[in-house]
């Protein structure tokens, strides 16, 4: 009985610590006041209504299919969350639609839960694993999503310099943007490419760079994007534009490559600290599982249990919430 109890014990952890993940992820994309003021500026530069979640969406550019089965896509457009997937898978850069992701999910599942069930775990421990691996799926996604925004967010200052280099030439804006598109790195230069073809299609530039923004999930790009917004509303010299923002963006970079050199020991400490619990409670079970067992066996020892588990997960997110240092 002690294995099962200490499989679960390390499932238990790992789902804990992609949980407090998932949910700073939430608070960070959805609820971060930076974020908003930036959105509210681009969308009102834009002459976009943000109460209309549709309007952002351009009329000229084509839609994204979200299942290849007609019935699907029908009922994939009335749920609301699958436009907000479907705009996390277009930023992860991955081919895959709204029912192809639900559907590796779903399998995903039931492998784990058929894993369970074959190796004889407990209810509770299969779904526990189940949890875990859709954790691990996610976070899978985030990750590519992350790593395609630090690459364009790499490249996005070089690629500035050549748009103002470009038009210092005699190039206008739009021809510069193709000269970058051609020059610089992807996944950057796909971007750029799709800015230029909107462009050219009859896109205004304020709402091809708009949508950018809204592809792109990178303050960098945001940044790029609002500067050369307000400097097509009130005028001015676009390339000493570009070259400020270009340098603004590269010291940034440099400052949150310094703070997080300097916070590593303070991350490094919150994972110690987050898993040290249930790598005890697994040493434990291993050493002496009659003592341990007490925690799931015992009524009492059950609601120390959940009360614990209530106030690591509070403990986990306020230190990960103190090494996030914004720049």
């Amino acid at each position: 009985m002690s294995k099962p109890y200490w499989i679960f014990w390390t499932l238990a952890s790992l789902c804990l610590v992609f949980m407090a993940w998932g949910i700073f992820g939430l608070w960070q994309q959805n609820l971060d006041p930076r974020r908003k003021a930036l959105a509210q500026r681009l969308y009102n530069g834009a002459g976009l209504d943000l109460a209309d979640p549709l309007e952002p969406r351009l009329k000229l550019r084509s839609r994204r299919v979200l299942s290849r089965w007609t019935w699907l896509e029908q009922w994939l457009k009335s749920w609301p969350l699958a436009h907000a997937l479907d705009d996390f898978l277009q930023q992860t850069g991955l081919a895959l639609t709204v029912a192809q992701t639900l559907l590796l999910a779903v399998t995903v599942l039931v492998l784990s839960l058929s894993l369970g069930v074959g190796l004889g775990w407990p209810f509770v421990l299969s779904w526990a694993a189940g949890a875990l691996a859709l954790l691990v799926f996610a976070a899978f996604l985030q990750h590519r999503r992350s790593q395609r925004m630090v690459q364009m967010g790499q490249a996005l200052p070089d690629a500035l310099d050549l748009i103002a280099r470009s038009m210092q030439a005699g190039h206008a804006f739009t021809s510069a943007l193709q000269v970058a598109a051609k020059d610089c790195a992807p996944p950057l230069s796909q971007e750029l490419r799709a800015v230029f073809e909107e462009i050219n299609f009859g896109v205004s530039t304020t709402q091809a760079l708009q949508g950018l923004s809204h592809r792109v999930a990178s303050e960098d790009v945001r940044y790029f994007v609002v500067a050369v917004v307000i400097q097509s509303e009130t005028g001015g010299n676009l390339v000493e534009v570009l070259k400020s923002t270009a340098q603004l963006i590269r010291e940034r970079q440099k400052i949150a490559g310094v703070v997080r050199v300097l916070s590593a020991e303070g991350r490094i400490s919150a994972v110690i600290l987050s898993l040290l619990p249930f790598a005890l409670a697994a040493l434990m079970s291993l050493l002496n599982p009659s003592f341990i067992s007490k925690l799931w066996t015992d009524p009492m020892g059950l609601q120390l249990v959940y009360a614990s588990l209530v106030l690591m997960g509070i403990g986990i997110l306020w230190m990960w919430k103190m090494i996030q240092i914004r720049v």
